[in-house]
């Protein structure tokens, strides 16, 4: 695999850790109103994309094949507000770790559904037992993250 890609996809992630601490601090701000808060994410990312793609040029080409498209194909934007939106809100209230373990964990499993099955257009890529191993000790992971202090706290409670 090509080892910039790699470091793009792990510079992703971290974006993503950023990007809701910030927009909980952006609702706390505002009187902790999260809609608003991924509002005004959404409008900033709109505003950046949209010089990107002015910039890239293509604009025109690619808005004539728009109509072209199936309404699914649409989804995107909705899943996208909903993550945001679910980030800002969930954030302040169960902790970013925990947050985005959920959030990294809801990705994985739903990334191998897709890649084994070729679900929503994609190609199919057949999950070793391997890659289903590394999940599951990433789904463990969330789970000693979010239930770990009491299961110490249960295990020192335990007639030993």
């Amino acid at each position: 695999m090509n080892v910039l890609l790699l470091l793009v996809a792990f510079a992703a992630g971290s974006a993503i850790s950023a990007q809701a601490a910030v927009n909980s601090q952006l609702a706390g701000g505002l009187g902790g109103n999260t809609v608003v808060a991924a509002l005004i994410s959404f409008v900033i990312g709109t505003l950046v994309l949209a010089a990107v793609a002015f910039g890239k040029g293509g604009i025109s080409d690619a808005v004539a094949h728009i109509p072209q498209q199936p309404l699914w194909r649409f989804g995107g934007g909705f899943l996208g507000a909903a993550a945001i939106f679910s980030t800002v809100l969930l954030a302040p209230r169960i902790g970013l770790a925990n947050m985005l373990a959920l959030v990294i964990a809801g990705q994985l499993v739903t990334s191998i559904t897709i890649d084994q099955f070729g679900l929503l257009g994609m190609a199919v890529r057949h999950v070793s037992s391997l890659r289903i191993a590394g999940a599951a000790v990433l789904v463990v992971g969330v789970l000693l993250m979010l239930f770990g202090d009491a299961l110490i706290r249960l295990l020192d409670k335990a007639p030993g």
